[in-house]
Formats: structure tokens, sequence, C-alpha cells
């Protein structure tokens, strides 16, 4: 998952671009972009990473993603699988900050869609509320003509910088659009190695060797790129594939300790509440 930088997928100095897209996965590249992203999940569940924040999504979730802001939305293993038929499904929208003219947004007119995108460079989480309000002008937004794709942009953005507080969720704790250098491809090998073994004997020393570097000079540079430690992170991941399970799946919350890589019920119990604000077992009587 080497982070990269991506131009649009069509033509690179089209100020927006729009696309429906049905594939069997998602892209598996942490990468960042100039343009602002606003992705709406259709179909598809797994672990997205934004900054420095882990999450499970789940279809119907809207992310608002700022300028060169490193993400990496990664399906649950089972649509990597060589006998998949599975499919995701995403209305993907990119826009620079001048997609309607320069400085059109520093127009007072505009102030909250100008404080939108300011906030956005942390990476913006729309509640199921919301999105479902937007599903229908989304899924549309693909089949305009241009122009009226700008419009309906706008409109779009309008709606989302008058949302309430508990409506939206800030995705990661810091500015992580400082994080791109040429340790890059290091930190790539590192989270695709994580994300596709954590439900396994992970240990520092290994993640260490495949980033060529000593446990303590290892644990300084993961810091630095991730803004947490390595295992606050491997924990986290564990726990949001475990809160995802526990949402898609009637399992005991005994199997899903272990399932994701945890060896000890009362060290997974302590974690899922530091993380998720709540025991499994509540969690689990939530979802269902």
């Amino acid at each position: 998952m080497r982070l990269v930088l991506k131009q649009s997928d069509t033509i690179v100095n089209k100020k927006l671009n729009v696309f429906k897209r049905v594939v069997p996965s998602f892209d598996v590249a942490w990468h960042y972009h100039k343009e602002y992203e606003l992705l709406y999940i259709s179909k598809s569940n797994g672990i997205r990473f934004v900054g420095d924040n882990v999450s499970p999504f789940f279809p119907g979730d809207l992310v608002l993603v700022g300028s060169h802001l490193p993400h990496l939305w990664r399906s649950d293993p089972s649509y990597y699988e060589s006998n998949s038929t599975q499919q995701v499904k995403t209305i993907v929208i990119k826009f620079t900050k001048d997609f309607l003219g320069l400085d059109f947004f520093k127009n007072q007119n505009f102030f909250n869609i100008q404080k939108l995108l300011d906030a956005s460079k942390f990476g913006l989480f729309f509640n199921k509320e919301v999105s479902k309000k937007l599903h229908k002008d989304l899924m549309n937004l693909p089949d305009l003509s241009t122009t009226e794709q700008h419009i309906e942009l706008l409109s779009i953005l309008n709606k989302l910088s008058q949302v309430n507080n508990n409506q939206k969720q800030v995705l990661s704790s810091s500015d992580m659009r400082q994080s791109i250098s040429e340790s890059s491809e290091k930190i790539d090998l590192v989270l695709r190695y994580i994300s596709d073994n954590y439900a396994s004997n992970i240990n520092l020393e290994k993640v260490a060797n495949i980033a060529c570097m000593t446990t303590n000079s290892f644990c300084r540079f993961f810091k630095k790129m991730t803004n947490k430690s390595f295992t606050q992170f491997l924990n986290e991941i564990r726990i949001r594939n475990a809160s995802r399970i526990l949402v898609q799946q009637n399992l005991p919350v005994s199997e899903v300790c272990f399932l994701v890589g945890f060896n000890s019920m009362t060290y997974f119990n302590k974690q899922f509440k530091l993380i998720m604000g709540t025991t499994p077992k509540t969690f689990k009587i939530a979802a269902f």
C-alpha cells in the first residue's frame, strides 16, 4: 500500500470528476491527491484509513476527504479472494477548490462551505441520517450534464455545510497532510503487512524488519508517520474489525476476540472499551 500521489482518473486538468464505480474490491493503495474527494458507498464493507483514523465502513457511508490527506478504503478480506463474486459500488466525486472559479468560496455567501472544505483536511464522516437524505442526489449525479453536475455539487456541499455537529465526525486527530515524504514507501509496506495480517501473531521485530529498521528506530518512524504507536495502531485495527464483525455476524464475543488476533479476553475487553467507548457485549446488543 505505497503512499502515492494519484492524478484524476480521467482528464488530469478537469476540475470536477464524478464517477459511478462498480468494481470487485477497493484499490489497496494508501494514497493522496490534490482534489477534494466526496465518497459515497452504496455497497461494500471493510476498514477505512483517513489520516490517523481507522474505522469500519458500511453501505451508506459518506466521507469528505480534504486535499492531500492520505486515505485508503480496504474491503473485507473476502472481497480479495480469487473466487469472490462480491462487488464494491460507490459514487466518487473529485473536485478542486476552484471548480466553480478562482476564490469562488471566499465570497461571504459561501462562508459555510469554505469552513466545510477547511475542516475536511482532517476528513469528515457524515452519519446515515445525512447520507440517506442525499442518497438520491448522489446516485443521480454521474448521469447529469457537466453544467448540472457543477450546480448539484454546490447544492450538496451547501447541505453538508449545514449539518449539525452530532451528525458528522472529524476523522483524523491531526493534520496528516505533512506526512508525505521519502519514507512513504516504507510505511506503505508496513501498513500493507498489518492490514493483511492483523489477525495473526504480529510482533514488533517482524514489522521493523519489513521496514529494514531497528525496533527503536521503527517505533520513532511509525509514530511520526501515523501519529500513533505501533501497538496502539495494531490494537485499533483489530478492534475496528471486531466492531464490524459484531455488527455483521451474530458471533460470540469470545470468538470475535480470537478471530481478530487477541489471545486474552481481558485485554480485548479493555482495548474495546478504550477505543469504542463501550464493552463488546454492550456494543453487540445495541447492534442487534
